[in-house]
C-alpha cells in the first residue's frame, strides 16, 4: 500500500477557553458518576508522583464505562482536554494535567470474566493488581507483570505506562501481557483493538468510517517507518520510553493494541482490556548475594542470568542506610549477608527440590569473595522484598540529607554494560555536585532508580537539574538504552526523546498523535509536542510557600509547616484496600481526598497559594476542613507511609488554627473535654449511667454532644481506678525489681478501671513497687485529636509538673491505654520541645509489656495456655510497636494471631462524632469484626485499646475483648480470663423523675457554660 501523508497537529498546547459551569452542568446531567469541580477535589488531582502539578478543571469518578463512554463525549463537545486516572502514582508528570480527569479506580474496577483454560480475563481499567490476583488466585494464576506499588496501581494505568516491575524477568513488560484493548478515542470512535493478521487487516482497511481510516493511517506509519524502529529502537528488554511503534511491524502481529500500550493517555481512552495470564509459581526460593558495592555487583548481573532467575535486583548500601535511619523493615535488613551492595535473586519452580537445586546451584557458581544468604519460606522472602519495594520512599525524606526527586529515575542500559552505565553516572552526579544518590533496580533488565537532590527552588537549581539530565540523557543514549525504563515519558522525559530516537521518529510519534488525536485534547502536553521538563513544576524557582506559625514543633521538617506538607512523595501506598493500617477512611469510601496522599495535596496546595491555587483561605480553608474531617487520626500513616507523613497531627494543627476565635462543632466540646466531664460524672456516675440508659435522655445527650445517634454512651465506672488504689493504700510486695508509675488514663480510670487493677497484680507479681499519681493528671489527647492544643499544652505541662521528680529519678511510666502512650512517646515532645524533661517521659515510658520484657526477662508469667484474636491499637501499631508484646504472650502459652486488619474504625472520639457512624463501621467490618465473629467461644479476643474494645463492644459480634493485663492478671489466679466491664443500671436505679430531670439539667447547663467560657 502506498504510503499517505498523515496530518500533524496544529497546535502545541490547546488553548481551553470553556465555559467551566456548562461543562459541569452537562457532565452531571448526562453522567452515572461523581461529577467534581470543587477546590477540594481539584487540589487533591493536582499532581502524581512526579515534580510536576497542573491543577485540574475538574474530575469524573464513572460509575460504569458507558458512563466514562459518555463524559468523553460531554467533554468532546465542550473542547476540552481528557486525562484518564488510575492509581496516579506516576513518575513523570503523565497522570497530571488542565484537563477534565477520568478517575477509574472507585467504581470502575471489576474483574469482568476468567478463561483458565486459555489462562486469559477480562477488566475494567480502575481495578488494583493485588486486588485482580487475589481474584485470580483460584484459579492459580495472576497477572505477570508487578511493579513495586502493586497493593494500589490500577491496570489501566500499567496500562498507561507499560509498567514492568521486578517480575518483567519473567514475564516481560505489559505490552508483552496483553490481548486486546477496548479503546475510544477522543472524536467517539469505539473498538477492540489487538493484534491483526493480513485477512483481518485488509478488512480493516476496507470502508469509510472513522476505524478504516485509522487503520489505514497505521498501515503507512508501518511503512513509512519500520524502517528507522529497527534501527533506532534499543534492543533491550527496558524499551519503555516513546510510542510502541515497534508493535506495528509484521515481526508483531501488527498488534495495535501493544502499538497503544504506553501511551499514556495522550491517543486513546482505554475502556477494558484482555489481559493474558501466568499460573502462580508453586515454590520460590530468595537468594541475596553480598558485594563490595553497586557497580560490582551489575558486573556479575550477566552471570547471574544464566540461573534465568525470575526476578533479579540490585540494591546498593545506601538504600539500606536510609533504610536503617528511617526504621524501615528492620527485620528484613538484619537477613542481608555481609557486603555493600546486592543482588536479589528469585527462583521458581513447579517443586521445592527444583527450585532448591537451583539456588544451590547458583550459590556454587558465584565468586568466593560473595557473601550469601538464602531463604525459601514465604515470611522471609516477602519481608526481603519489602527492602527492594520501599526504595522510593526510603530514598526520599532522609534526616539530616537534603531533600531527593525524581528526574532521571529509571533508565535502562543492556545489561552487560550496567556496571560501565554506574561507573559513568555516579561520575555525572560528582561532576553537578549531587555527591552519591542511591542507585538501585531491575537489574536483570539493566533499568536503574534513583533519586537526586536536586534543588528545584531556585533558578540556579533548576537550571542544573536541566542540564543534568540531558546530559545523562546524551550517557544513556551512548550506551544504547532508553530515557525510561519503567515509568515512561510524560513531561519529564518527553522533550528528550528527539536525543534517544533522532527528529525523523519523533516525527512519527507526532504523526501517530495527529491520526489519534487530531485536535491535542488527550493529555495534551505529554510525550509528544511536550512542556519543557522545567516547566510546570510542583516546586519551581518561584516557589514561596506560606510559613504559618505553628504549635507542634515539626521538628522533622526543620520546624517548618511548609516541609511537612510537601513531605508526600505520591507513591499512594495509602490507597491500599488490606495489609497495614493507612488509610482507612480510603479503605472506607474510595475517595482521593480521603487517602493520607490526597490530604496532604490539599494542605500542599494550602500553603503554596499562588493564583492557580484551587485552596486560597489558609487555615479557614472548608476544602482542607472537608478532607480532614474524615482522617481518623489513627497515626498509621506515621508508619506505613514510606515518609512517615503524620496526618494526625496536619489535622491537630490545622483544626486548632481554623475553629481560633470561634464556635466548634459539639463534639470537640463533649469529646474533647472528656477527661474533665469524666471527673465531673465521677461524683455521682450511677446518677449519670441510669439518665444515659433512658431513650429520651440519651437522645437529648448525644443530640447536645455532637455525638452520633446509633452510638451508645459508655458506661462510667462506679468506682474510679485511682479510688480504689486510694483505699487499697498504695502499694505493696517487696518492689525488688524497682519503683514503677502506672499510669492512670481516663479511659482506664473511668471507665475500664479493672485493667488498672490488674496491671498492678501483675506488675507487683513481677517484683515491682508500683505507684500511681496522687494529682488529678491527663496526657491530653482528646484535645490534640480535636485541635484545641492550648489547652492540651497546659495539661501536657501540668502532668509534667506531677511526673517531674519521678521523671529525674528515672522511673518508668507503665501506660495502659496505646493512645495516650502514644502521646508520651510522640506528640508531647513536638508540644513542648523546651521542657527539660519531655525527652525523659519519652524515654522512660513504656507499655506494660515492654516493662515486663525489658525489665522482668527473667520473670515467667503466668500459664495461660489459650488461643486468642489480637487487634492491635493504631497507635500502638504506628508509634509504640508490638513486638514486647508478642514475646511477653508467646511466654505466657497463648497463640496469638494478631489481626492486620487495619484500624477498629472507632479512633478516639471518631467514631463516636456525629456523620461518622458508616464510615466507622466501614473500616471495623473491613477486617476486624469479621475476625472477631469467626473466633470460638475458646478464644480470646485482646484489643489494649479502649477504642477498639468500645467498637466490638458495640457490634452485633457478641463478645467483650480483654486487656493484656487482665488476661495475665487472670492467670496468676488459675482463673479463665473474664472481662470485668461496668454495666449499665437499670430503670429501678434511677432517681425520681423530678431529680432525674433536675440532674439532667444541671449537666446541660454545665456543658452550656463550658462550652461559653471557652469563647
Amino acid at each position: 500500500m502506498k504510503p499517505v501523508d498523515l496530518p500533524l497537529p496544529v497546535v502545541r498546547r490547546p488553548q481551553v477557553r470553556t465555559d467551566e459551569e456548562a461543562l459541569e452542568r452537562d457532565l452531571r446531567a448526562r453522567v452515572d458518576g461523581e461529577v467534581r469541580f470543587d477546590a477540594g477535589t481539584r487540589a487533591a488531582y493536582s499532581t502524581d508522583g512526579s515534580n510536576y502539578r497542573q491543577v485540574p478543571i475538574g474530575v469524573v469518578v464513572p460509575r460504569t464505562v458507558e458512563a466514562a463512554t459518555e463524559a468523553v463525549a460531554v467533554c468532546r463537545e465542550h473542547g476540552v482536554p481528557l486525562l484518564s486516572r488510575g492509581g496516579g502514582t506516576s513518575l513523570a508528570g503523565e497522570c497530571c494535567n488542565t484537563a477534565v480527569v477520568v478517575d477509574w479506580s472507585k467504581y470502575c474496577n471489576r474483574l469482568l470474566s476468567v478463561d483458565p483454560a486459555n489462562r486469559r480475563c477480562v477488566v475494567e481499567p480502575g481495578i488494583v493488581l493485588d486486588d485482580l490476583n487475589r481474584q485470580l488466585a483460584e484459579h492459580g494464576l495472576q497477572y505477570g507483570p508487578r511493579p513495586a506499588t502493586h497493593p494500589n496501581c490500577t491496570i489501566g494505568g500499567m496500562i498507561g505506562n507499560n509498567s514492568c516491575g521486578s517480575t518483567a524477568q519473567a514475564y516481560g513488560k505489559v505490552v508483552d501481557n496483553l490481548r486486546r484493548l477496548e479503546v475510544l478515542t477522543y472524536d467517539g470512535a469505539r473498538m477492540w483493538v489487538g493484534a491483526t493478521d493480513d485477512a483481518e487487516l485488509a478488512r480493516l482497511t476496507t470502508g469509510a468510517g472513522r476505524e478504516a481510516e485509522l487503520y489505514r493511517g497505521l498501515v503507512a506509519l508501518r511503512d513509512r517507518y519500520a524502517g528507522l524502529v529497527r534501527e533506532r529502537y534499543p534492543d533491550i528488554p527496558r524499551r519503555v520510553s516513546g510510542y510502541n511503534l515497534d508493535s506495528l511491524l509484521p515481526e508483531h502481529g501488527f498488534d495495535v493494541g501493544g502499538l497503544l500500550t504506553g501511551s499514556e493517555s495522550t491517543l486513546v481512552t482505554v475502556l477494558r482490556a484482555e489481559l493474558e495470564l501466568v499460573p502462580v509459581p508453586k515454590h520460590t526460593s530468595l537468594v541475596v548475594l553480598g558485594y563490595e558495592d553497586i557497580c560490582q555487583a551489575a558486573d556479575h548481573v550477566p552471570a547471574v542470568l544464566e540461573h534465568e532467575p525470575a526476578a533479579l535486583e540490585g540494591v546498593d548500601h545506601q538504600l539500606i542506610h536510609f533504610q536503617r535511619v528511617k526504621h524501615l523493615n528492620s527485620a528484613a535488613l538484619r537477613e542481608l549477608p555481609d557486603g555493600r551492595a546486592y543482588l536479589m535473586v528469585q527462583l521458581v519452580g513447579d517443586t521445592r527440590e527444583e527450585v532448591d537445586a537451583r539456588a544451590r546451584a547458583l550459590i556454587d557458581a558465584k565468586p568466593d569473595d560473595v557473601d550469601h544468604t538464602w531463604y525459601d519460606d514465604e515470611q522471609h522472602v516477602r519481608e526481603l522484598w519489602q527492602i527492594r519495594e520501599s526504595g522510593l520512599g526510603a530514598t526520599a525524606h532522609v534526616p539530616g540529607k537534603p531533600d531527593t526527586w525524581e528526574g532521571w529515575e529509571d533508565s535502562a542500559v543492556p545489561v552487560d554494560r550496567l556496571g560501565d552505565y554506574l561507573r559513568d553516572l555516579k561520575r555525572l552526579y560528582e561532576e553537578f555536585g549531587y555527591g552519591h544518590p542511591s542507585v538501585y533496580g531491575h537489574f536483570g533488565h539493566g533499568c536503574v532508580h534513583t533519586r537526586i537532590p536536586f534543588d528545584l527552588e531556585s533558578e540556579e537549581g533548576v537550571a542544573r537539574m536541566r542540564a543534568f539530565v540531558e546530559k545523562a540523557a546524551d550517557l544513556v543514549v551512548s550506551y544504547g538504552g532508553s530515557l525510561s525504563g519503567e515509568h515512561g515519558d510524560g513531561q519529564s522525559r518527553g522533550e528528550l526523546l528527539v536525543r534517544m530516537f533522532g527528529p525523523e521518529v519523533i516525527e512519527g510519534f507526532e504523526r501517530l498523535k495527529g491520526l489519534f488525536d487530531p485536535g491535542n485534547r488527550m493529555n495534551p502536553g505529554k510525550v509528544v509536542l511536550p512542556y519543557r521538563l522545567d516547566e510546570n513544576l510542583r516546586l519551581g524557582a518561584d516557589y514561596l510557600p506560606w510559613e504559618p506559625e505553628t504549635v507542634f514543633s515539626f521538628p522533622q521538617d526543620d520546624g517548618r509547616f511548609s516541609r511537612a506538607a510537601a513531605r508526600c512523595v505520591g507513591v499512594g501506598k495509602c490507597r491500599s484496600s488490606e495489609g497495614g493500617v493507612m488509610c482507612p477512611s480510603y479503605r472506607a469510601t474510595r475517595e482521593e481526598e480521603h487517602s493520607t496522599r490526597g490530604r496532604a495535596r490539599l494542605l500542599f496546595e494550602m500553603v503554596r497559594g499562588g493564583d492557580d491555587s484551587p485552596v486560597t483561605d489558609g487555615w479557614r480553608s472548608d476544602a482542607v476542613h472537608d478532607a480532614l474531617d474524615l482522617c481518623l487520626a489513627c497515626k498509621g500513616c506515621k508508619t506505613d507511609c514510606p515518609v512517615n507523613v503524620d496526618m494526625a497531627t496536619y489535622k491537630a494543627e490545622f483544626l486548632h488554627h481554623h475553629y481560633r476565635g470561634r464556635l466548634r462543632p459539639l463534639a470537640h466540646y463533649s469529646m474533647g473535654w472528656l477527661p474533665a466531664v469524666a471527673r465531673a460524672v465521677a461524683l455521682a456516675p450511677r446518677t449519670v449511667n441510669a439518665l444515659s440508659s433512658v431513650p429520651w435522655v440519651a437522645r437529648a445527650a448525644k443530640a447536645l454532644g455532637g455525638v452520633a445517634p446509633e452510638r451508645s454512651v459508655p458506661v462510667f465506672a462506679e468506682q474510679r481506678f485511682t479510688d480504689w488504689w486510694r483505699e487499697r493504700g498504695g502499694p505493696r510486695g517487696d518492689g525488688h525489681r524497682g519503683e514503677v508509675v502506672v499510669w492512670p488514663d481516663t479511659f482506664t480510670d473511668h471507665f475500664h478501671p479493672a485493667i488498672g487493677k490488674a496491671a498492678v497484680e501483675v506488675l507487683e507479681a513481677a517484683g515491682f513497687r508500683v505507684k500511681v499519681p496522687d494529682a488529678a493528671v491527663c496526657c491530653g489527647l482528646t484535645w490534640i485529636s480535636t485541635g484545641q492544643l492550648t489547652v492540651a499544652r497546659r495539661v501536657l505541662g501540668h502532668t509534667l509538673d506531677v511526673l517531674r521528680a519521678d521523671l529525674r529519678r528515672g522511673t518508668p511510666v507503665v501506660g495502659l491505654e496505646p493512645s495516650c502512650t502514644a502521646v508520651f512517646r510522640a506528640d508531647a515532645a513536638e508540644l513542648l520541645p523546651k521542657d527539660p524533661d519531655v525527652g525523659r517521659l519519652r524515654e522512660q515510658t513504656r507499655t506494660l509489656a515492654e516493662l515486663l520484657v525489658e525489665r522482668a526477662g527473667d520473670w515467667q508469667p503466668p500459664p495461660v495456655d489459650a488461643r486468642a484474636v489480637v487487634q492491635r491499637h493504631c497507635h500502638q501499631y504506628a508509634v509504640l510497636g508490638f513486638d514486647a508484646d508478642r514475646k511477653l504472650l508467646e511466654r505466657a502459652g497463648v497463640d496469638a494471631d494478631v489481626l492486620d486488619a487495619g484500624c477498629c474504625g472507632l479512633a478516639g472520639n471518631f467514631g463516636f462524632e456525629k456523620g461518622h457512624y458508616d464510615v466507622s463501621m466501614a473500616c471495623a467490618e473491613a477486617a476486624l469484626l469479621p475476625a472477631v465473629r469467626e473466633a470460638d467461644a475458646a478464644t480470646l479476643v485482646l484489643a489494649d485499646g479502649f477504642s477498639c474494645r468500645t467498637q466490638v463492644d458495640q457490634s452485633d459480634a457478641g463478645r467483650t475483648p480483654l486487656h493484656l493485663a487482665e488476661v495475665l492478671a487472670a492467670g496468676l489466679k488459675g482463673q479463665e480470663a473474664v472481662p470485668e466491664r461496668p454495666a449499665a443500671p437499670g430503670a429501678r436505679a434511677l432517681l425520681p423523675l423530678g431529680a432525674a430531670t433536675a440532674t439532667m439539667l444541671a449537666v446541660l447547663v454545665g456543658a452550656w457554660r463550658l462550652r461559653r467560657s471557652r469563647h
